[in-house]
């Protein structure tokens, strides 16, 4: 019984719980998908322009029909 206890506990001593530290490093985004993320980007803007013009023409209809 104690052969089987000492390679037991010498097994469980030697794990450890805690994750082993992580190097930290920059957060860049990946360069195959850089393209797509300028797209995004591209599309958004547009979509803001988009509908300020919507709204503007919507303001300029409802003009006309007060008058």
């Amino acid at each position: 019984m104690k052969w089987l206890m000492i390679p037991l506990v010498l097994t469980l001593s030697a794990c450890d719980s805690s994750p082993p530290p992580q190097p930290e490093t920059e957060h860049k985004p990946n360069p195959v998908f850089e393209t797509q993320i300028q797209a995004v980007k591209k599309a958004q803007a547009v979509e803001g322009q988009v509908m300020d013009a919507a709204d503007a023409q919507r303001k300029q209809i409802d003009d006309a029909t007060q008058q």
